[in-house]
This record gives C-alpha cells, sequence and structure tokens, in this order.
C-alpha cells in the first residue's frame, strides 16, 4: 500500500539534456511510489459465533466499483482527510492487578507481560494508567504521607509501591519494548489533608493544603523518575464530583480549575515539570462540557491544561465529547476508564465505546484493571465491581483471557502511537466502524456488526470495495 501526497515536481530548466530522461524517469519513479494502490487487506476477526479471537483470516482483494450503492452496507474510508493522532492505547496498573501479578507462577507472569504490552505478539499497549497511592482497587488504604500537617512533606516515600507495582511496570515497560508511557490519577488527598478528615465519602481538599497537595503530584513525579518510570500525564482528580465509599474527594469545575491555575500548573512548572500533560474532570461524559467551559475560558487556568479525561460509567453521551472538541479544538481528549466483564456482552460494549470515541476526536483511550483474581478483586471497598479482560486463578496459577481482551486487541495491535484517524463513514446502522493510516503508512479499519447475525458488508475506497462477512457481534480489522 502506498500513498499519494503532494507530487514532487523537479525544476528542469537548469538540466542538461542527457539529464532530463534521468530526471523524468525519478519523476515518475517517486509518483508511482506514492501512489495507493488498494489490491488486498488483511482481515483479522473478533467473534462469539463462530468462536474467533483475533483470528487471522489472510487477505482479500479489493475490486473496482465506482460508486457503491447506498442499500448495500458499506463503510467508506478517505485517507487524504486526516483528523487527530493517537497517543496511545492501555489499561490500569492498579495495586490489585500488580498484587495478583506477583502471586502467579513466572510462565504465568510471561504470559500476561508478552499478551499486554508485546509489540509483535500480544496487544501492544503503550499508554497505562496507575494511582497515586492507593484507590478502591487497593488491599487496603495507604498515602505516601500519613504524617497529620507534615506540608512540607518531609515524611513522603512511595515505598508501598516498590513491593509490587513498581516491578510489574518496570517489567512491563521491558516486554513494550521501552515504548510505554505513563499517566497517574489521585483519587483521594490523604485525609489529613480534607475537610472531612477521610480518604473515603467524598470531601473536600482544606484551602491551607492546596499547596502541599500540588507539591505532592511534584514529589511523586520525581519519585517515579528515579525509578527509572517517567509520568507523561497526570489528571488531577479521579471522579471528581463521585462521593464514594471508597477513596474520593469532590473539585467543583471552579475548584478544580483554581486549583490547576493557582497551585498545580505553576508547581510543575516551576519544578521543571511543565511538559507533564494535564488533564481535568476525570470522570462520565455527562457534563464534561460544563466542566471544560469553566476551565478553557480561564486562560491562565487553561494554558496549564493538556486536555479531558473521561470514563464511560452513565449513559453514552458520544457528542459531548465531540462538542467539547468543537468548542476548544486545541484541548486533547483522553479516554480514562471503562470496567469491563468477562462476557461478550461487555467486549460489545467496548469495541462501540471506543469506535465512537475516537470518532470524537478521542487521542487515547485506557481500560480499567489489566488483571483480578478469580473473585474479581482484591479491593478493599468490598462489592467486586470493576471487571477485567483477564482474570488470575491464584489456586492454580492459570490465566482467563476475556472477550473484551481480544476485542480491544483488534484496536491495540493495528492503530499505534501516532496514526492519524482519517474520514470513515458507514451507511448501515448495524455497522459502525474508524479507520486510521499508521506512521508507517500502514491503514488500518475497524468494523463492528452490532447485530446479532452475521451479514455481508464492503470496505470502500477510491474506486475500490472489498466485501466480506462480519459475524454477529463481531469485530474486524482490516489493515492495507
Amino acid at each position: 500500500m502506498k500513498t499519494l501526497h503532494t507530487p514532487f515536481r523537479p525544476s528542469l530548466g537548469w538540466l542538461p539534456a542527457a539529464g532530463i530522461a534521468l530526471s523524468l524517469l525519478l519523476f515518475a519513479a517517486a509518483v508511482l511510489a506514492q501512489q495507493r494502490l488498494y489490491v488486498e487487506a488483511h482481515i483479522y476477526i473478533t467473534a462469539p459465533a463462530p468462536l474467533q479471537l483475533i483470528a487471522d483470516k489472510g487477505f482479500k482483494a479489493f475490486e473496482p466499483l465506482d460508486q457503491p450503492d447506498e442499500n448495500y452496507p458499506t463503510i467508506m474510508i478517505d485517507p487524504d482527510k486526516t483528523f487527530q493522532a493517537i497517543d496511545g492505547f492501555g489499561g490500569a496498573f492498579t495495586d490489585a492487578t500488580a498484587d495478583v501479578f506477583a502471586q502467579l507462577p513466572k510462565a504465568s507472569q510471561e504470559k500476561f507481560l508478552k499478551e499486554c504490552f508485546d509489540p509483535v505478539e500480544g496487544n501492544g499497549y503503550t499508554l497505562c494508567r496507575t494511582t497515586i497511592h492507593s484507590s478502591d482497587y487497593s488491599a487496603g488504604m495507604y498515602t505516601y504521607d500519613d504524617v497529620a500537617g507534615d506540608t512540607e512533606l518531609k515524611h513522603f516515600s512511595i515505598d508501598p509501591d516498590r513491593k509490587n507495582r513498581l516491578p510489574l511496570i518496570t517489567r512491563a515497560q521491558a516486554r513494550a519494548k521501552g515504548n510505554l508511557r505513563l499517566f497517574a490519577s489521585p483519587w483521594s488527598p490523604p485525609a489529613w489533608m480534607k475537610t472531612n478528615n477521610d480518604m473515603l465519602h467524598g470531601g473536600k481538599l482544606k484551602p491551607e493544603y492546596r499547596q502541599a497537595w500540588a507539591n505532592y503530584f511534584v514529589k511523586y513525579i520525581q519519585a517515579y523518575a528515579a525509578e527509572g518510570l517517567p509520568i507523561w500525564g497526570l489528571t488531577v482528580q479521579n471522579e471528581a464530583m463521585a462521593t464514594q465509599v471508597w477513596e474520593s474527594c469532590i473539585f467543583t469545575a471552579t475548584e478544580e480549575k483554581d486549583f490547576v491555575r493557582d497551585y498545580l500548573g505553576p508547581t510543575l512548572h516551576q519544578n521543571g515539570l511543565g511538559d507533564v500533560k494535564v488533564a481535568i474532570w476525570d470522570h462520565n461524559r455527562g457534563i464534561m462540557y460544563q466542566r471544560a467551559e469553566i476551565a478553557y475560558e480561564d486562560p491562565e487556568a487553561s494554558k496549564y491544561i493538556w486536555g479531558m479525561a473521561f470514563h464511560w460509567y452513565v449513559g453514552d453521551h458520544f457528542e459531548n465529547a465531540r462538542m467539547v472538541h468543537d468548542a476548544f479544538p486545541d484541548k486533547h481528549l483522553i479516554f480514562t476508564e471503562g470496567s469491563t466483564r468477562g462476557t461478550w456482552q461487555s467486549a460489545a460494549r467496548l469495541a462501540k465505546q471506543c469506535i465512537m470515541d475516537l470518532n470524537n476526536w478521542t487521542s487515547a483511550w485506557t481500560v480499567w484493571n489489566m488483571l483480578l483474581d478469580e473473585q474479581g478483586g482484591p479491593r478493599h471497598a468490598g462489592g467486586l465491581m470493576g471487571g477485567t479482560g483477564i482474570n488470575a486463578n491464584l489456586k492454580t496459577g492459570e490465566l482467563t483471557f476475556n472477550p473484551p481482551h481480544y476485542v480491544f486487541g483488534q484496536f491495540t495491535r493495528f492503530i499505534k502511537p501516532g496514526a492519524r484517524r482519517i474520514a470513515c463513514t458507514s451507511n448501515h446502522d448495524d455497522f459502525i466502524a474508524t479507520a486510521f493510516i499508521n506512521p508507517d503508512g500502514k491503514i488500518a479499519v475497524v468494523l463492528n456488526n452490532t447485530a446479532d447475525h452475521e451479514q455481508i458488508a464492503q470496505v470502500w475506497v477510491a474506486g475500490k470495495a472489498l466485501k466480506l462477512s462480519c459475524p454477529g457481534n463481531g469485530v474486524v480489522t482490516l489493515t492495507m
């Protein structure tokens, strides 16, 4: 597959006659080398029936088709129209994931690392989330400084992470060939910094500890960097309007904006960390525009904010992500958390959510826990609710790779960091799709047949079409 960009047009006036012919030959070769020849596509499928898990279906040829029929299910792409670039895909290094990983036999540990991080044999995750001290998916609550009133953070230490989390991230980074970026999110400041003196049940950051909390972020980034694990980005607060029975803290839009403007942003810059990406909100799409409006329309706050993070838990509201982009096109969108069950129904939800978010300007997409035990834990908050793509039986040491893992792989294995979304439309309600052109020039089209029965569809581009059979609730990736 080759690409036609702006054609090379050499100036021939100064060349001697003998060189003109050679120049013309070189010019013709350059044009031919840049033309995209849609000859065939490599097809991969994940579907429940018949069971297929990133199944390599080989190559299929394109055929000439000048004009698609509006009644024939068709995915139409235009590689010449490009949109946002991809920052990466991945999952979350929670304490639960790290603790379960540490209890696995070596062979299962290596299998997990390969399946998630290997850029050739696995899902090739390149951007992962982690938590700043404990979250609900930790065996217990802890912070890096539990000494009340320690505003100078003299007792700050990431020692709790050294047991399991740092070793896992370090091994994952190695398996990813060094191409793994991290962003971090806090669930709550230490209890002594909060109005309710409790890491749980919401509460707010006390005004007198805003600077200490900003310094806490800096200490965290510096400590991880000293471990050889640079932090690429931060979110200000996980689920900033949710009062939970686990670690949580409330920031209104104005409070979050003021904290970034007056404390977090300046403190990062003063410590040489101005390149760390700061994302606000980190919750559902429902009120994300209101959060964006408040933060981005304050120029002093906005200059510190890279973009907005969001989750999928209450309604779809995909159009809200697009509205945030359309109103503030210089800001980024990143999907930071979605819990999955180990079912095909959950896998179908993941496929739809990922496609729709990517088509609405999202530049990165990360699922929640990458690995949990057979009970869906450990989780100190109880009520095990956050599923995963991979479960471990800690009695046998065996891993179970669930459907969401493979469906996510239909995206992560074929859409690489730096890939740009290209124009991609569908004329059929049962088929949704997204398409990207990778840095190496290869195109990846991911389509989802949302109906529960097999259907024929075609992918059309530049006067050619490729017909293929799409299993019910199946995800198909074509590379060309």
